[in-house]
């Protein structure tokens, strides 16, 4: 696989784990009222924790591995990824959790999104 191809899968499973995270950060709440189990989820340091420990490898390789990289949008990614850790680490309080995950999920989203847009398509491609 060409590190073109690589990057680009890695921008699209870098959105998709966002969406997942954003489900977690918005949605699950609101599950956590109707039932009990998704209560424990929702407070469960470990599932953060978790998000982070799989956004921050495919990220870091798909901001580093291309040749020439914006470095706007590695800059936007880092941020997202830096709220991502302060809202997994509930700092500077637990209840800015939410906020910074869901904060640092969206930068990290877009930062992806337009990584994506901005490399060329071509379906004949070579490695």
């Amino acid at each position: 696989m060409s590190t073109r191809r690589a990057a680009t899968f890695g921008d699209t499973v870098a959105i998709g784990l966002s969406g997942l995270c954003l489900a977690h950060c918005l949605a699950l709440p609101i599950f956590a009222s109707l039932l009990p189990i998704a209560g424990a989820w929702a407070e469960a340091a470990w599932v953060h924790w978790l998000f982070v420990g799989i956004a921050a490898p495919v990220s870091l390789g798909t901001f580093l591995l291309p040749k020439k990289q914006a470095p706007r949008l590695i800059g936007l990614a880092t941020l997202g990824l830096v709220l991502l850790v302060a809202g997994a680490a509930e700092f500077p309080t637990h209840e800015s959790e939410t906020m910074l995950s869901v904060m640092g999920g969206l930068l990290l989203a877009a930062a992806h999104l337009l990584n994506w847009r901005r490399r060329p398509r071509c379906h004949g491609e070579q490695a």
